[in-house]
């Protein structure tokens, strides 16, 4: 479903990616992880088109990346890190944002009915589809960002770091949602995240980043007797290691 292809991108001196090669299947649910500044947002941005790379290739459903592409951004849903959410539209528009534009816009009680449903699939009630962002807790903001996400239908999804500033007890429902989804839709998925317990939950695949390039990448199953010392240290937070904390 995605194929990237010796990407490579630099920010003047700064080298972000440095030959990535990663294939993701239809269907298949891959966690990218990695320290802070290791280039995990830049690849997501480059599959998006929102970031050209210097280097290299990326192919979305067979179609290849070059910038803004409207019949790419059909395929795609995305909860962002912060929810995103507008907070000057209550709730159901929000979810139903998508549907309420372009061409194939939806009828207003269409897309509202459409919305409720999503809504109750996230586990909120349609008490909830006429309150603002604002009069939300972040959990709940985070369900109606994961609502929308879902609202069009679509083929592949995006989560950067969907659990940030969640308790454990809600980022468990989250994952839980998250998987749940993936595996009810049969969607492609890449999720950016630095939580572990994201990665034992929502993947099939992982994928380590680490200086620009890809450290590891294998089977979830595999991340514990992977062999390899920069992902070990970075699934068991160790302080000491080949990765270098910065002090």
């Amino acid at each position: 479903m995605i194929e990237i292809k010796d990407v490579a991108k630099r920010f003047g001196p700064k080298v972000v990616l440095d030959g990535i090669t990663l294939d993701i299947a239809k269907g298949e649910s891959l966690v990218v992880i990695g320290g802070s500044g290791t280039g995990k947002s830049v690849l997501l941005k480059s599959i998006l088109g929102l970031i050209k790379p210097e280097r290299g290739s990326i192919s979305v459903a067979g179609r290849k990346v070059k910038g803004h592409d409207a019949q790419i951004m059909d395929k795609i849903g995305m909860l962002f890190q912060g929810g995103a959410l507008f907070d000057s539209l209550p709730v159901w528009q929000n979810v139903a944002f998508r549907l309420l534009q372009g061409k194939r816009r939806m009828p207003r009680e269409a897309a509202r009915a459409l919305a409720v449903e999503k809504l109750a699939r996230v586990g909120l009630g349609g008490d909830v589809a006429n309150l603002f962002p604002a009069e939300l807790s972040g959990g709940m903001q985070k369900r109606v960002g994961l609502a929308r996400a879902i609202a069009a239908t679509p083929e592949i999804m995006f989560f950067d770091e969907p659990t940030t500033g969640l308790d454990p007890i809600m980022s468990g429902v989250i994952n839980t949602l998250i998987r749940e989804i993936v595996v009810e839709l049969g969607v492609t998925a890449v999720t950016i995240t630095h939580d572990m317990s994201s990665v034992r939950a929502i993947a099939d695949t992982v994928a380590m980043i680490h200086g620009g390039k890809l450290r590891w990448h294998g089977k979830v199953a595999d991340i514990d007797a992977s062999g390899d010392e920069y992902l070990d240290q970075f699934i068991h937070g160790r302080a000491t290691g080949p990765i270098e904390s910065v002090r």
